[in-house]
């Protein structure tokens, strides 16, 4: 019987074999410097930052998504530069490539590696969603998690480092945000002043329209609707301003609905708390008692009054005096 003779692979295939191989250490040694650039450079200060724990938690879930994102794009970028550089038609080369055939291992792996990928994400966002409220979201008037014992909407003794989180109500108006401090006699401005290192539990309504609450740098977004109360949480990482702004297109002056809040050590909050609760004692009396929604309707004639008092209130009616049109 004549001998087997092997016959070696095309050249034109062989090429391919090591390009592949190319490709695959490069992709790895690339994957690895862009997922560390990733976590440990960029990851840091990705949007909205680190100035809350719901701020915190969408950062870590940007920089996870990001990491995982960056191999595939960096595979696609690669295998596409290496096409265009290496498997470009030659000038005056008219010849056919060579036939494609399908790699069932390769198939399979595609199949495995892509469907562990969607569903590892499924579970890491239904987690972060849920367990550490990661969405910094409004859930609700009955949110899934309470994140520790709530403070009465009544409760007067509230004091850092205790079970009682600081309640302040939110509300939206066109065009402003005011804000309600039932812990401290119920009195409402339009400062927004926190504490560090304290939980606060947002009460988010409004009086008009629907608007969205939008504290930026502290990671919390809540829909203002009339007649409902939305409820999110944070704690306050650091001391500093942050942006708030109406994320729903809520009437001409959508556009002009922010201001700022800040972020300020106990002490110095307690004593804001204090003066102002004192300051407001009087305009307080006319405001109508702490409630999670209020009845604009009823509360129309309260609005004017402290509109003249310079504040804007839980009775509606709010419009910017530099605004051009008036009603």
């Amino acid at each position: 019987m004549a001998a087997e003779t092997s016959h070696p692979a095309p050249a034109g295939e062989q090429g391919h074999r090591r390009d592949g191989l190319w490709l695959l250490v490069i992709w790895i040694v690339l994957s690895i410097i862009g997922c560390l650039l990733v976590a440990y450079v960029w990851g840091p200060h990705l949007p909205p930052g680190a100035m809350s724990t719901s701020a915190s938690s969408q950062q870590f879930d940007t920089r996870v998504l990001a990491v995982v994102a960056t191999p595939v794009i960096i595979g696609v970028l690669l295998y596409f530069g290496w096409a265009l550089a290496f498997w470009r038609q030659k000038p005056g080369d008219e010849t056919d490539a060579a036939p494609i055939h399908g790699n069932t291992r390769i198939q399979a792996l595609w199949i495995v590696v892509t469907s562990a990928i969607v569903l590892g994400l499924a579970v890491f966002g239904t987690y972060e969603l849920i367990n550490p409220a990661g969405s910094g979201s409004g859930q609700g008037p009955q949110p899934a998690f309470n994140h520790g014992v709530l403070a009465a909407a009544s409760d007067t003794s509230w004091a850092p480092n205790t079970n009682n989180i600081l309640q302040v109500q939110v509300i939206g108006q066109q065009w402003a945000w005011t804000f309600r401090y039932p812990q401290f006699g119920g009195f409402e401005t339009t400062d927004l002043v926190l504490p560090v290192g304290q939980q606060v539990r947002f009460n988010v309504t409004s009086l008009d329209v629907i608007h969205s609450f939008w504290a930026y740098q502290l990671g919390v977004k809540a829909d203002a609707n009339p007649g409902v109360n939305n409820v999110a949480y944070t704690t306050p990482y650091h001391t500093g301003t942050f942006v708030v702004r109406c994320d729903e297109l809520c009437g001409i002056w959508h556009g002009a609905m922010y201001d700022y809040g800040k972020v300020v050590s106990v002490p110095n909050f307690l004593t804001w708390a204090h003066s102002t609760e004192t300051q407001l004692a009087a305009v307080t009396k006319l405001l109508p008692p702490y409630a999670l929604t209020y009845d604009p309707t009823v509360l129309a004639n309260v609005g004017k009054v402290n509109q003249q008092l310079g504040l804007t209130s839980a009775g509606g009616g709010y419009y910017n005096p530099a605004d051009p049109e008036q009603p």
